[in-house]
């Protein structure tokens, strides 16, 4: 069979990465997933496999971890068949600034920030050397919207969603493509593990997390470097980007603007 390369896959045993890994392997990437729990990446591999006869490599890593981190970058720096990387591990929490434990915070900082630059910083030479190359970044609607959440989190998809902006504005003319997906609350267990069960939350406000893989990916296929799954009006947007980007020219200049009427 023919094949688009390989796709690495973090946080590929559950949820939303299980299911970009089924979806990916149907568009033809062979696979190599990522994630703590080996026994059930097996399954998911052996699953996946037999269905659509891809390859699928697992890799059983912690990416808070030092040492398994720098193992999964080994492997994108050295293994020319990637063309692709979903950067999809993350951690959360509803909880506010006074009620969370600043372990877990830094914790949660190491994951959804430190592990996913520095996979990327793998993964894009080969990409560079080999003239194209994918990426797709898992952030969150509170990276625009992070009053919704904890801070922290919140803080943490903002960084996903700019460093994203910024690998596009870079990356570009060299035939890589860099996606940043925004989810709403999803139907999976990200919310049990961040202490609010996805059951105590508005029915009318979860996607089921088979419908969110599918529009990012349509999305991704539209050309859309940030994609909103749950957004009906892209024209909201647009009027965002626009505005951010009007701002650019007056962001900074030899003196302080009159409006605050300082006296040089």
């Amino acid at each position: 069979m023919t094949t688009k390369g390989t796709a690495l896959i973090t946080g590929a045993s559950t949820g939303i990465g299980a299911i970009y890994a089924d979806r990916l392997a149907t568009r033809g990437y062979d696979l190599i997933l990522v994630a703590r729990n080996k026994d059930k990446l097996q399954s998911l591999a052996s699953s996946i496999s037999d269905r659509t006869g891809r390859a699928v490599e697992v890799l059983a890593a912690d990416l808070g971890n030092a040492t398994d981190l720098a193992a999964v970058e080994k492997v994108l720096r050295e293994d020319a068949s990637i063309t692709a990387l979903v950067n999809n591990a993350g951690i959360g929490t509803h909880t506010s600034l006074l009620e969370s434990d600043v372990e877990r915070m830094e914790a949660m900082i190491r994951l959804n920030v430190t592990a996913l630059m520095r996979l990327t910083y793998a993964a894009v030479p080969g990409f560079v050397v080999r003239g194209g190359g994918t990426i797709i970044n898992i952030a969150s609607i509170v990276a625009v919207a992070p009053e919704l959440l904890n801070g922290v989190y919140g803080g943490t998809k903002a960084f996903v969603q700019a460093f994203t902006t910024s690998l596009n504005h870079e990356l570009a003319d060299k035939g890589i493509r860099a996606q940043a997906v925004l989810p709403g609350a999803t139907r999976t267990d990200f919310w049990a593990l961040g202490g609010l069960p996805v059951e105590h939350l508005p029915t009318e406000i979860v996607m089921q997390a088979e419908d969110m893989v599918d529009a990012a990916l349509a999305g991704f296929d539209q050309g859309e470097t940030n994609t909103i799954p749950a957004l009906k009006d892209i024209e909201l947007w647009d009027a965002f980007e626009a505005a951010r980007r009007a701002l650019g020219p007056q962001l900074s200049a030899t003196h302080s603007a009159p409006r605050f009427k300082v006296v040089a």
